[in-house]
C-alpha cells in the first residue's frame, strides 16, 4: 500500500493553489492536478487521509474520459494525460510521488457555478421536497417516494465558493452570472453527460443518483469545456 500523502511537495514547480483534494501546479500553458488522500466532508478536510484515494480518484477520473468521449459528440475536456512518462521535464525530479496521482490538463477560465444533476430523490433533495414539494426550488409532481428515480434527470445549479458551503440557485441566477446562451449550452451538456455516465454505470449494478460538474472556458479556443 503507498503511503499517505496529505501535501505534495514538488519545490521546483509553481504551487498555485490546495483545493480540498487536490493540489494545483502551474506549468505555464498547462497545470498538473495532483491529487492528495486527504479527506473532505461536508466542506470539512479531516486531518488523516486514506491510503491509496489519490490513486483510485485519478483513475475514476481517467477512466470516466475516456468512457464517455468514445463516441467524440461531448463537448471538449481538460485531461491530457495520467501517464507521467509523457508530463513536461519540469517534472521529472517528481516522476515517483506523481505516479498515479496526477493529471495533466489544459487551462481554463472556471464559471462560477457548480453544475449538479439529479437522477434520483436522494439526500438533501429528498428532506426539502419532503417539507415543500420542491428541489432546489423547482416544483414537482407529488407522490414521490424516498430515492425514487425522476422520470427526466433535473438540472439543479448552485454557486462556487471557496469557502463555506455552495448554496443553490435558480436556473435564472445562473443565466444572469454567465448570459443565458451559455448557462442553456452548460445544462445541456450537464444533462446529457450525466444521462450517459448513469446508463453505462447502470449496466454494472451501480446507481449513480445525482453528480456535480464543473465547467471553463478555454483561453486560447474559447470553447466551452468540463473540468
Amino acid at each position: 500500500m503507498p503511503p499517505v500523502i496529505l501535501e505534495t511537495k514538488c519545490d521546483d514547480l509553481q504551487l498555485v493553489g490546495r483545493g480540498k483534494v487536490r493540489d494545483i501546479y502551474d506549468l505555464g500553458e498547462l497545470l498538473l492536478l495532483v491529487a492528495t488522500d486527504r479527506i473532505s466532508a461536508f466542506d470539512v478536510i479531516i486531518p488523516d487521509g486514506i491510503p491509496g484515494k489519490a490513486y483510485v480518484l485519478t483513475q475514476l477520473s481517467a477512466f470516466w474520459f475516456s468512457e464517455l468521449w468514445k463516441r467524440n459528440d461531448l463537448i471538449p475536456h481538460h485531461l491530457i494525460s495520467t501517464e507521467v512518462a509523457s508530463f513536461p521535464e519540469a517534472c521529472r525530479p517528481y516522476i515517483d510521488s506523481l505516479r498515479g496521482r496526477t493529471m495533466l490538463a489544459k487551462k481554463a477560465e472556471p464559471l462560477p457555478v457548480e453544475c449538479i444533476v439529479r437522477g434520483y430523490i436522494s439526500g438533501s433533495a429528498w428532506k426539502e421536497y419532503r417539507k415543500q414539494g420542491t428541489v432546489c426550488g423547482q416544483q414537482l409532481q407529488t407522490g414521490l417516494q424516498e430515492s425514487e428515480q425522476f422520470p427526466e434527470p433535473i438540472f439543479t445549479p448552485s454557486t462556487k465558493v471557496t469557502d463555506g458551503h455552495d448554496e443553490n440557485i435558480p436556473f435564472t441566477e445562473m443565466e444572469r452570472l454567465i448570459g443565458q446562451d451559455l448557462a442553456a449550452k452548460v445544462k445541456t451538456a450537464s444533462l446529457t453527460i450525466y444521462t450517459r455516465a448513469a446508463e453505462l454505470a447502470l449496466t454494472q449494478g451501480i446507481v449513480i443518483a445525482d453528480t456535480k460538474f464543473e465547467f471553463g472556458i478555454d483561453p486560447k479556443t474559447k470553447q466551452l469545456m468540463l473540468i
